[in-house]
């Protein structure tokens, strides 16, 4: 897995305008392939009068998804440089569909290219990326009368807190940089006097 990847902050559009020509960028996360298509088909729909629905996206965390439409466009004029483009400012789990809009005039192979890209780049750079960041997942089982201290101590240290349940113990699971499970043992058996116990478990992305 990779250690971390950026994907786009929210979903959002942004309009640009070249030659008489509207292009809407609209980009949205995906984390399955089946969520990108399914953005694509809703823009589609939504656009369905506009001359060209182009798209592109790149899914997993390592881009081992990339695929790129014309629709209608000439060869590799709009869908290509979109992914490029995405590929370029190292974009992952993203679908962008640029909405075109013909003005009139004819913008030739270059024109379409930097038109597709430069739409997908000014769009990327209006709403923002985020970057994700592995962590390991692991489960803290301590008593009640430790329990509040620890959870306080886990928030307040900047640890990422995912769920807290009472039973005959308190379980807390949290999300871990791979490299601080070893320094958050030692910390956890200080401060608990060994009393507490961690259980390691898989692997996320969580916002870095």
């Amino acid at each position: 897995m990779q250690d971390e990847y950026r994907t786009v902050a929210r979903a959002g559009v942004h309009e640009t305008e070249v030659n008489r020509s509207r292009f809407l960028c609209a980009l949205a996360p995906a984390a399955t392939e089946q969520e990108a298509q399914d953005f694509i088909a809703t823009v589609r729909k939504e656009h369905a009068d506009a001359s060209h629905n182009c798209w592109a996206y790149v899914i997993g965390a390592d881009a081992s998804v990339q695929k790129a439409s014309d629709d209608g466009e000439p060869g590799g004029t709009a869908g290509v440089p979109m992914l490029q483009m995405l590929l370029r400012r190292d974009m992952r789990y993203v679908v962008a569909v640029v909405t075109r809009y013909f003005g009139g005039v004819k913008l030739g192979a270059g024109g379409l290219i930097r038109a597709y890209g430069g739409a997908v780049g000014e769009a990327l750079d209006t709403l923002g990326t985020r970057t994700r960041r592995r962590f390991r997942l692991a489960t803290v089982t301590v008593d009640h009368q430790r329990a509040g201290k620890l959870e306080n101590d886990l928030r307040t240290g900047g640890r990422e807190v995912r769920d807290v349940r009472y039973g005959e113990a308190v379980t807390i699971d949290i999300a871990l940089p791979d490299a601080d499970v070893a320094p958050f043992r030692a910390w956890l058996a200080d401060v608990t006097s060994g009393t507490a116990r961690f259980e390691p478990g898989g692997e996320a992305y969580g916002d870095a």
